[in-house]
């Protein structure tokens, strides 16, 4: 799998090293000599936004053992739940004290790992290159399914329509375990271009001394970071390198889509807005800088080589504008399918490039997408069913704070960022009158912060534990 360019260059801020060309050939191919010869299974790699994360994940696609990404963070007994699940051949990244898990001993696998004792195990398909997992730090995950096909297509569509180059110089300001964040990774090594691997986030100082030090040309972000953007006053001017943003991960506001766009134009710059789940390796779509204005709210049309249908009640699919549905993409980076167990690993494609997002949304006549809520973000207030992401959609248009809605049996919890009695009270009579139903079928309560799991999007699994 021939994911990174001969001129990729790999600068780590914290060893305060770059690593290019054969230096950087070498030390994959150190990597994957010592994960080539496993036993059968996948490779679960704990990978940290750092030198050593992105050399085992890139060392495990030379070798050709498919590899899980795995938040460090996760909890203790979801990654227990998850090894005896899938069996990995090893855990790779793991600390130097810690103690193995049941069935494994400790082993040096170009840095501490953990090393299954047991030789058997089920091999992978051979189209399998990457698995990704469907949440965060809590619940019970499954994996994406991922082909070497699938990610190369989507690193070459992504870099084609950002207009990524050998002289592009972009952050890690998302966990690469995230698959925006790997997808950032992905396309610009694919085009000879720099990453600078910097861990502490937009919210560091650190992050934003490397960006002026290094010159960073792009940077991208999720809602709640544009949203912490806004709050720091950001001033792109600040930073002469720095001349694009792009925004994928959920919907940003359409105001501060508007803000800065206008931000970035007034300084030569670009702004994109993308979509995109870790089904699709994973972006389907990006809004053209230059259309951005006058297609504020959509989502923008296939990347080259996809499609998009809407899929109606009845079955039918179509790519008339105006008509909503499910939306369907289809294309060259669409998952092999799901892994819930080991024995699910050496399944084939499943999906034939076809995916069933489990959005709403509709076509425009240009072709362009508007994402209107999702099949399954679905509550019930006296009966009457409701759209969740519409009436945080809602609220987002009245002007409130940063808002979550989720179920709770025949009404409605909003919960709403940093609100007084005064805001809630105004926030419930908004929906109320939007939806002509009752106002007591909206429970608006106040939250310090919105829980968000490591990619930046809301945690609505806590916010439901929690009502």
């Amino acid at each position: 799998m021939s994911l990174v360019h001969p001129d990729a260059r790999l600068v780590d801020v914290p060893g305060g090293t770059t690593v290019a060309g054969g230096e950087l050939h070498d030390r994959i191919c150190e990597v994957a000599t010592a994960l080539r010869d496993l036993p059968p299974g996948v490779l679960f790699a704990r990978t940290e936004v750092d030198l050593p994360g992105v050399l085992r994940y890139l060392g495990a696609l030379a070798a050709h053992r498919p590899v899980a990404l795995i938040d460090p963070g996760l909890d203790a007994d979801v990654l227990a739940n998850l090894i005896a699940r899938f069996r990995p051949a090893a855990v790779l990244g793991t600390d130097d004290a810690s103690v193995p898990t049941t069935g494994y001993r400790a082993a040096d696998l170009a840095g501490p790992a953990w090393l299954r004792i047991d030789s058997y195990g089920v091999t992978p398909h051979p189209d399998l290159a990457l698995l990704l997992p469907t949440s965060g730090s809590t619940g019970n995950p499954k994996f994406v399914r991922l082909s070497a096909t699938a990610v190369l297509a989507n690193a070459d569509a992504i870099a084609e329509v950002l207009h990524i180059d050998a002289d592009e110089i972009a952050p890690t300001s998302l966990p690469l375990h995230y698959s925006y964040g790997l997808s950032v990774l992905n396309s610009h090594l694919r085009r000879g271009a720099t990453v600078v691997i910097e861990p502490s986030g937009i919210m560091g100082r650190p992050f934003w001394r490397a960006v002026e030090e290094h010159k960073v040309t792009s940077l991208a972000g999720v809602p709640y970071h544009y949203e912490m953007l806004r709050r720091l006053r950001f001033d792109p001017a600040r930073y002469p390198s720095l001349r694009t943003l792009t925004q994928a991960g959920g919907t940003l506001r359409p105001e501060l889509i508007t803000e800065f766009d206008e931000r970035m134009r007034a300084v030569g710059g670009r702004m994109y807005v993308m979509y995109g789940q870790t089904e699709a390796a994973p972006r389907m779509s990006t809004v053209p800088a230059e259309r951005l204005a006058d297609k504020l709210g959509s989502v923008g049309p296939a990347l080259p080589g996809g499609a998009f249908g809407i899929r109606t009640d009845d079955g039918a699919e179509t790519t008339e504008p105006g008509v909503t549905g499910e939306v369907i993409y289809r294309g060259p980076n669409v998952m092999m399918g799901y892994a819930e167990t080991e024995a699910e690993l050496a399944a084939g494609d499943e999906r034939g490039g076809v995916l069933q997002t489990g959005d709403l949304g509709h076509l425009d006549a240009d072709g362009y997408l508007w994402i209107t809520g999702r099949l399954k973000r679905i509550g019930k207030i006296f009966g009457n069913r409701v759209s969740l992401d519409d009436l945080e959609q809602v609220l987002r248009g009245a002007g409130t704070p940063p808002a979550a809605a989720v179920p709770a049996g025949d009404k409605v919890i909003i919960w709403l960022e940093g609100a007084d009695e005064a805001t809630r009270k105004a926030a419930a009579r908004a929906l109320s009158e939007r939806l002509h139903l009752h106002v007591t079928g909206f429970d608006v309560r106040p939250i310090d912060a919105l829980p968000l799991l490591p990619s930046g999007k809301i945690d609505y699994r806590t916010l439901e534990a929690g009502r």
